[in-house]
């Protein structure tokens, strides 16, 4: 199926969806799938919805208020609270499924009471083949995922995305601030500080690309293989050093092997996975 086609099949889905809750988050997918719901479905029949728990870094908010005003649609910001749920806390594998059914069931209430048949997520094609937990937990609630059922790839979705003069078309992937912590370490709001504040520093220092990997102790970065010299390079090395153990890390150490999304999941034996995957 070319590109015409998926986004012909994107359209006539959320046509059969009628008036749509969209799990925003501001990224290049759910951009994506809010802008397309807006002109197929009209903006009186979308309600844009982000996460805005203690998972979301700081900077988010504003950036996805001014992307929904764009595309005109109305944003209501939810709280679901991940950090009571002993489950998400714990920190296993199956994190991500106990935060996205927290997220679903608050988003399918939502809907109910404001009179939205569907909720979607912009979980892309792609998505499907990662150990991505969180999956489950949308299947099994009944949410839906449109640009995946359409076969939109991240690929594609870029170049829709561009086509359509979307500022996101060539953002990085920014997940959630808690999938930086390594497994097995609870997820508390003093890490999830540090980490916020952390990825802050390097943003400020003009880097684009990144994680700041928080293991206890140890702040481990991740940079794009060609930022690795720019990093390491002074005086830049030792204000990033200096600054993030201001924030509470003994040591701040730059990963060799470059930046890689979801480098955490590396630590898992595949039994972990599919245990994660199925619990």
């Amino acid at each position: 199926m070319d590109l015409n086609a998926k986004h012909t099949a994107l359209q006539n889905i959320l046509k059969d969806l009628g008036k749509v809750v969209v799990a925003y988050s501001g990224g290049v997918d759910s951009t994506l799938l809010l802008r397309v719901a807006a002109e197929t479905l009209g903006t009186q029949n979308v309600l844009a919805c982000f996460s805005a728990g203690a998972s979301e870094p700081s900077h988010q908010l504003s950036r996805v208020a001014a992307l929904a005003k764009s595309i005109g649609v109305q944003l209501m910001t939810v709280d679901t609270d991940e950090l009571e749920d002993p489950a998400f806390v714990a920190n296993q594998a199956d994190r991500c499924f106990h935060c996205k059914s927290h997220l679903c069931r608050t988003l399918l209430d939502i809907a109910a009471e404001r009179g939205f048949g569907h909720v979607i997520f912009g979980t892309n094609y792609d998505d499907l083949d990662d150990f991505r937990p969180g999956n489950r937990a949308i299947a099994e609630l009944g949410v839906r995922s449109p640009l995946a059922e359409a076969k939109l790839t991240k690929d594609d979705i870029r170049q829709i995305s561009r086509q359509l003069g979307l500022p996101t078309a060539d953002m990085p992937s920014s997940p959630c601030l808690a999938s930086r912590i390594s497994y097995g370490l609870e997820v508390t709001a003093e890490r999830l500080r540090q980490i916020d504040e952390a990825e802050a520093i390097l943003r400020e220092a003009g880097l684009v690309e990144f994680r700041v990997r928080h293991h206890g102790e140890v702040a481990r970065i991740e940079v794009p293989a060609a930022q690795i010299g720019r990093l390491a390079a002074e005086p830049l090395r030792s204000q990033v050093v200096e600054r993030l153990k201001s924030l509470g890390f003994r040591y701040v150490t730059l990963d060799l092997q470059g930046f890689r999304s979801g480098s955490l999941n590396e630590s898992l034996s595949e039994e972990e996975k599919q245990t994660g995957l199925q619990m």
